[in-house]
């Protein structure tokens, strides 16, 4: 699928909702016919069930039962078990696109999803959007529900954040882009309280931010941020990066996965106001412990200068990618 909402249908499929035990059929015939409401209550498990129908307590007892061959994997997420209780009771919601204004977690993982598509809005409840380990480059904010407050895009191509921060969800509490293409300094402009008045966890981590003075100016801006994760970017390379962010960000409680303690807070103190300490270079050690499967350079070194016959003369080349 090449959209979110492409993605969605096939996951619909896979939970089976159109079919036996849930969905529309001779099974629930009667209750279809008779149009209950969306709210119907399990209160309806004491009516009478007419002849050749099975009661929604039994449809029920066959999702649930372990052993029963209509049970989901045990790998599969409470919401597909509870989504799918929801359609026994009030097997009319199947009827158009009402299932979607029930999804509050939308999980959708490593399927090749290209395009986040305005069908989003049909999720008027969504509350967390997990779109990890896809191909997306691009995220309209027009297209995602103003009641999102999760939204994770961690494993994709992401580079530039001005289509998200057009009109972004108001509410949002969780940003994630790690390992994306995002690189400084232009995309720090976004990322601040403008755009994510409610914002407490961001990561940015594995990026190529470079921009450490900038980055950090505008995050000082974002009152609840509490979590922050850079790890993985150029900029965290630079000697006083970990104590210039713990000082200028006196909020902030966990960064790059490790708690603040107060003796640290305490330690960087005064930190902030030196941004002269902040240099554009780094200085990486790299360390070969052992090399397997290469001639000992001793050996060469053993043979005479007159040697006759034939000398062999190797030379490597040691090349880091970073």
């Amino acid at each position: 699928p090449g959209s979110v909402s492409a993605a969605f249908q096939e996951y619909l499929q896979h939970l089976g909702l159109q079919d036996f035990p849930c969905g529309l059929g001779s099974w629930n015939k009667s209750r279809c016919n008779a149009r209950r409401s969306s709210r119907a209550q399990p209160a309806g498990l004491e009516e009478a069930v007419p002849p050749g129908e099975e009661s929604p307590e039994v449809l029920l007892e066959l999702l649930r039962d372990q052993h029963s061959p209509w049970a989901l994997p045990p790998d599969c997420s409470p919401q597909a078990q509870r989504l799918r209780e929801v359609v026994v009771l009030a097997p009319e919601l199947l009827r158009g696109s009402r299932v979607s204004q029930l999804v509050k977690s939308l999980r959708i993982l490593d399927k090749g999803v290209e395009e986040v598509d305005e069908g989003l809005l049909q999720f008027q409840q969504l509350e967390e959007l997990i779109l990890s380990a896809n191909h997306i480059s691009r995220v309209t904010s027009a297209h995602l529900p103003r009641t999102l407050k999760v939204l994770e895009l961690c494993y994709n191509d992401v580079g530039d954040l001005q289509d998200l921060c057009a009109q972004p969800p108001p509410e949002l509490q969780h940003l994630g882009l790690g390992y994306n293409q995002l690189c400084g300094p232009s995309q720090e402009k976004h990322l601040t309280v403008d755009f994510w008045p409610n914002l407490v966890s961001l990561d940015l981590s594995f990026n190529s931010l470079t921009d450490l003075l900038g980055l950090v100016s505008q995050l000082t801006t974002l009152q609840n941020l509490r979590i922050l994760l850079l790890q993985g970017n150029p900029l965290a390379l630079i000697p006083p990066y970990r104590g210039f962010l713990v000082d200028s960000l006196p909020k902030l409680s966990i960064l790059d996965d490790i708690y603040i303690w107060p003796e640290e807070r305490q330690q960087f103190q005064g930190l902030a106001g030196q941004p002269e300490l902040i240099r554009s270079e780094a200085r990486l050690v790299v360390s070969i412990g052992e090399m397997k499967g290469l001639p000992n350079p001793e050996d060469f070194q053993q043979l005479e200068v007159a040697c006759e016959g034939p000398v062999i003369t190797c030379s490597y080349c040691v090349t880091y990618q970073f």
